[in-house]
């Protein structure tokens, strides 16, 4: 079981890191392309999906795009990297796991308040449910690592009654 905690581990570290540098790298994106010269490069970068078209963003002053950058790209940087520590500390990994139940859980109850609100459209849409389903899976995982796999307690109990005797 340890193993497929480390894979999800794994998958969220690339999915969130990903992100984080996609979003970092998007307001840089037409400064590079207008400064390079070598043109497969520059055709290359330009091919590349707008991350703020995806998520249905436009930017019209400077700090939106240092907003675009701190918020979209900074937390899921260092939320991936939190994960890519966490296959290596059971610590760590429990807590990665329950940041992100806490993450995802805001935003899709965010999306839910929202589409409360009379003429507004529905919180039902594949952002949800990936923020949904990555709750219900990280908040397993964090149930999982912090009450159910310990290999350190002794599940013994008269062992534990005999141990306090000796001291």
């Amino acid at each position: 079981m340890i193993w497929i905690i480390r894979l999800i581990l794994l998958g969220y570290a690339i999915l969130y890191f990903g992100i984080g540098a996609w979003a970092i790298m998007e307001p840089m994106k037409d400064a590079l392309a207008f400064a390079l010269s070598f043109e497969p490069v520059k055709d290359a970068l330009m091919e590349v999906p707008s991350f703020m078209g995806l998520v249905g963003l436009s930017v019209s002053t400077a700090i939106g795009y240092s907003e675009v950058a701190g918020l979209y790209g900074g937390i899921n940087l260092v939320v991936g990297f939190l994960c890519f520590l966490g296959l290596f500390s059971r610590g760590i990994a429990a807590y990665a796991f329950s940041l992100l139940a806490f993450l995802t859980f805001s935003i899709a109850l965010g999306r839910y308040l929202f589409a409360l609100i009379p003429t507004t459209p529905t919180y039902l849409n594949t952002f949800f449910i990936f923020e949904a389903t990555t709750f219900v899976l990280t908040l397993c995982c964090f149930l999982y690592m912090r009450f159910l796999y310990n290999p350190r307690k002794n599940a013994q109990v008269k062992n534990v009654t005999a141990d306090q005797k000796n001291t």
